[in-house]
């Protein structure tokens, strides 16, 4: 197996995403701002709307700033986002929504990108 001895497997990383999302939901219900909006709104990330309006694309922020378009509501973006997280094996995509959350307490610094 090709893992280095001090890093985090991508089961950890997955359920630190997911338990943000979920701690998100929960400070929406409480009508504050969810720490992903956030993000997005510190230009880190996007979740954007495809061309065709059918699915939901996630970029890094530098991406962002080139496609301006309507914000997409927060309970259709972490429902998206959960499913994708859960079925995704791209490390990459786990770190850029970590990155979202290196606020959190939970958070390693190893997950940086």
């Amino acid at each position: 197996m090709d893992v280095e001895p001090d890093r985090l497997s991508d089961e950890d990383l997955r359920r630190f995403v997911l338990d943000r999302l979920t701690e998100d939901e929960e400070r929406l219900a409480r009508e504050e701002l969810p720490l992903l909006d956030e993000a997005e709104r510190r230009g880190r990330l996007a979740v954007l709307r495809s061309d065709d309006g059918r699915e939901l694309l996630l970029v890094p922020g530098e991406a962002h700033a080139q496609l301006e378009r309507a914000p997409v509501p927060f309970a259709e973006k972490a429902q998206w986002l959960r499913k994708e997280v859960e079925g995704s094996s791209d490390r990459s995509v786990l770190l850029l929504l970590a990155a979202a959350y290196d606020t959190h307490h939970g958070w390693q610094e190893e997950w940086r990108t």
